[in-house]
């Protein structure tokens, strides 16, 4: 039996906070579906779903484990659409982690135990890298490219965690 794994979130933009939780998450998966929120209502202005999978894909081409699909509507159904029993979370804070146990909750709940959640805290250096921050600092004009993870085989010099 696969061992699958999921990783939701709009993802616009994929930091590299979410590149370390992927690279830390892919040893405990023969499967890592990453889902792209496909639409959000609360985040009108995303760039289109299409343009960040395939962002995401190019950063994973050369890993077998990872997907990138879109999904829409409630985690803990596109875990059971996939086949995952674990939802993987990254946590940078006490804020974080407050929300993220409230949902775990929740989709435990609503699952009857079949889909649990796994937190993983953010590496010290990157507890603060978040989309909305990048987003912001790219409005501004400001250079974002630490923040932004680089495919396999590129210069990962400012990233500890390349494949």
């Amino acid at each position: 039996m696969t061992k699958t794994g999921i990783f939701v979130g709009s993802f616009d933009p994929f930091t590299t906070g979410h590149d370390s939780i992927v690279r830390r998450a892919l040893p405990l998966f023969d499967r890592l579906v990453i889902g792209v929120v496909g639409d959000n209502v609360q985040k009108p202005y995303m760039r289109p779903a299409e343009e960040r999978m395939q962002a995401i894909r190019e950063l994973y081409s050369g890993v077998a484990a990872v997907e990138v699909k879109p999904y829409y509507g409630l985690a803990v159904d596109f875990a059971r659409a996939e086949g995952a029993h674990f939802i993987v979370k990254g946590v940078r804070s006490a804020k974080d982690f407050e929300y993220e146990r409230e949902q775990a909750d929740i989709n435990r709940l609503i699952s009857h135990g079949q889909v649990e959640t796994i937190l993983l805290y953010a590496e010290p250096q990157l507890a603060s890298v978040s989309s909305s921050v990048v987003r912001e600092l790219q409005h501004f004009g400001c250079n974002v490219a630490d923040f932004l993870p680089r495919p396999a085989g590129a210069n990962q010099t400012n990233h500890p965690n390349s494949l």
